[in-house]
């Protein structure tokens, strides 16, 4: 196997940076991606300019969830695991997702906010948007409920937190994390992907409700 078809995976998740990054999604080094494939597991690293990221700075971890184990490590030594890691592998274990989405958002930081605006755990909450039918076993007029989880001083304290609020909402792909960002994960990184555009609508469409007083 050549090594751009071995990396081919890597080589996404640096296309994907580089979009995210013109969302506003990864800007400051913050959020992050990681790809599920029959090799492993495929996760950028943390502290880094997301919109730079080159497919040899992508880690390869093995498909295991007990513990991180790096399979291949950049080619650049310097570069360090994702402090999001415990928190993809998370919709790994628990959802057998395939791909895993983290978003620093401002749209997603206002929606919790306004959904819970002392920063503890709650509920953001959707109903009657066409938007919502690109999220998993959702109608544009069923209402959404995505769990928010209270913000920790670092992400990796976030792992039991947001394991919890998976198991206790088994409906819904992702976690809103107060003050911080959104977890979102499919199947694949297509259907994370389409699930983290169609919540990010949606919750700049709750954001732009509430500034003008137009029921949410």
């Amino acid at each position: 196997m050549a090594a751009s078809e071995a990396r081919a995976t890597a080589a996404l998740i640096s296309e994907l940076c580089k979009q995210f990054y013109g969302l506003g999604w990864v800007s400051g080094t913050g959020g992050g991606i990681s790809i599920r494939d029959d090799r492993g597991v495929w996760m950028a690293p943390s502290g880094v300019q997301k919109e730079r990221i080159a497919p040899q700075d992508v880690f390869l971890l093995e498909a295991r969830w007990d513990r991180a184990e790096v399979i291949e490590p950049p080619a650049n030594p310097a570069l360090r695991l994702s402090e999001c890691q415990p928190l993809f592998f998370n919709a790994f274990r628990l959802r057998g997702a395939g791909a895993v989405i983290h978003s620093h958002s401002l749209w997603a930081v206002l929606a919790a906010r306004v959904a819970c605006p002392d920063g503890g755990a709650g509920v953001f909450r959707s109903r009657n948007l066409e938007m919502q039918k690109g999220l998993r076993g959702v109608g544009c007029f069923d209402e959404l409920r995505v769990p928010i989880i209270p913000n920790t001083a670092r992400e990796a304290q976030l792992r039991d937190s947001m394991a919890e609020a998976m198991v206790a909402h088994p409906d819904v792909d992702a976690v809103l994390v107060a003050g911080h960002g959104i977890y979102v994960w499919g199947e694949d990184w297509v259907r994370a992907k389409t699930q983290a555009e169609c919540l990010d609508y949606l919750m700049r469409a709750a954001v732009e409700a509430h500034r003008l007083g137009l029921p949410l």
